[in-house]
């Protein structure tokens, strides 16, 4: 007789082979970007690289495009850039997490992976309990589950999850993403000697305190970490009003920074900003690789988003993560740059242009496509506005007199043009990732960052470059390999 475990593994995996075909049929389906191999795809999970591999978890509802009862999907890779689909890490087969298996991250210790998540709970009554479990694995792909680890403290509501942990002057912290019973969003911390037993040691952020105040009504995926001597505090809070040109999306992702102090489990620090000013982002995660550096990947999408009118839901998949990002420190504000080793994906020479424009708009031979990559550096826009047409689907438009960076797509709900907007006092140079269905735009070396989902006419390749007035730019363009 199969254990639960067995049934859910042996249901998901007959789901893959069920809908295959049907899936890589999809004219949508991406060629670098990490993507379910079937159902629906969120946050990642466990970011880590263990004994010399990078391992990425992720939200995965195999057995339909919408959410439910949460497993632990896992891909790994060698260079960040070629990923193996691995064995299904973990699933809700226990009391503790029997209707999923929620975001968390993952620690080396003693040369073990350990894994710490949410184990979510419901009655008849939908009535919700919250456990922050443990599992852990000596080769990163088989997990023994350890069960709760971290209990519901007084003072919250059961939305209290996706555990981040990390070691500081000999001891474990954990912060814990959480809603306070009067409704506020706020990251909880915790500590611990053995990361067994843990202790609540406050709020760490959040909760009506200063200088947030009034901010949202809960707190998802914090990760806490040093960036250059700066303590970043990464979350993504839910329930915050438009204003202006920020907080457009139904949901946010983005940071403050400040100093953590460990002895005493406080946190200081300023306001805070969006980490993405386009259309899809979401409960990003980092991870610190051999290489020193501060690496994250964010969600291609945001909750409650219309994320069921998404055309690939015909082909029994949605959603993607961004590629992956290394995050620096630069002249007062953190910077998002692709990793290095996306290079790998590009395919020959680059085809390069010095391109001048006046109140025109053309296509540029060699430069169509609809998995590429583009850079555009030495940005002279002297007056008036410059444009990027992608698929005739997207757009990337700048303002010189309104000083503004616009991304622009057609509604794959209604079909109207619909925007999002950042200030950019000036703007120097832009890379471009496009990947047949998705467009991550890098503006200023990564100062700012927009990221969408788009749909474009399968038929239409076409990338065309506009100006209402005198623009001069070099660009250069390669095609992308296919990885997936």
């Amino acid at each position: 007789m199969m254990s639960k475990d067995q049934e859910l593994r042996k249901s998901a995996y007959e789901e893959i082979e069920k809908h295959q075909s049907l899936v890589e049929s999809d004219p949508y389906r991406l060629h670098y970007h990490i993507m379910p191999p079937v159902g629906l795809l969120n946050d990642p999970n466990g970011f880590i690289q263990f004994q010399g591999t990078y391992h990425l978890f992720y939200q995965w509802m195999p057995y339909k495009t919408d959410h439910g009862a949460k497993l632990w999907g896992h891909y790994s890779s060698e260079d960040l850039v070629h990923w193996t689909h691995e064995e299904i890490a973990l699933t809700p087969s226990e009391w503790f997490e029997k209707n999923g298996c929620y975001s968390g991250s993952a620690i080396e210790h003693d040369g073990k992976l350990y894994a710490f998540y949410t184990g979510n709970v419901k009655d008849e009554k939908g009535n919700r309990e919250s456990y922050q479990c443990l599992a852990v694995s000596e080769d990163g792909i088989h997990f023994d589950k350890k069960g709760p680890v971290a209990h519901l403290p007084d003072g919250y509501t059961a939305h209290f999850r996706d555990p981040k942990v990390w070691k500081q002057d000999g001891r474990w912290f954990m912060v814990i993403g959480a809603q306070t019973e009067d409704e506020k969003g706020a990251v909880a911390l915790f500590t611990s000697d053995n990361l067994m037993d843990w202790t609540h040691a406050g709020i760490l952020a959040g909760a009506g305190q200063e200088p947030l105040g009034e901010f949202g009504y809960m707190f998802e995926c914090p990760d806490l970490f040093d960036l250059d001597g700066r303590d970043v505090l990464v979350f993504s809070p839910q329930g915050l009003e438009a204003e202006g040109m920020s907080y457009q999306n139904v949901y946010q992702a983005g940071y403050v920074t400040g100093t953590f102090d460990p002895r005493q489990g406080t946190y200081e620090h300023g306001a805070f900003t969006e980490l993405d000013h386009g259309f899809d982002f979401y409960a990003p995660q980092t991870a610190l690789d051999e290489k020193g550096r501060r690496l994250m990947f964010g969600w291609m999408s945001v909750p409650d988003q219309n994320e069921q009118d998404h055309p690939t839901i015909a082909y029994k998949w949605l959603h993607n993560m961004t590629l992956p990002r290394v995050l620096t420190w630069q002249d007062g504000q953190l910077y998002q740059q692709p990793v290095q080793e996306l290079e790998a994906l590009r395919q020959g020479e680059a085809v390069e242009h010095q391109v001048t424009l006046s109140k025109e708009s053309r296509s540029l031979d060699g430069v169509d496509g609809k998995a590429v990559e583009l850079m555009l550096s030495d940005i002279d826009v002297a007056e008036g506005w410059m444009s990027v047409a992608i698929g005739g689907n997207a757009r990337i438009l700048y303002s010189r007199g309104q000083q503004v960076l616009t991304l622009e797509r057609q509604s794959y709900v209604d079909g109207t043009v619909e925007k999002r907007q950042v200030e950019v006092p000036q703007l120097d140079s832009l890379r471009i990732y496009v990947d047949t269905s998705s467009i991550e735009v890098f503006a200023n070396d990564g100062a700012c960052v927009m990221t969408a989902r788009f749909y474009p006419s399968v038929q239409d390749t076409s990338i065309r470059f506009s100006s209402s007035a005198a623009v001069s730019f070099y660009l250069r363009k390669w095609n992308l390999a296919k990885v997936f």
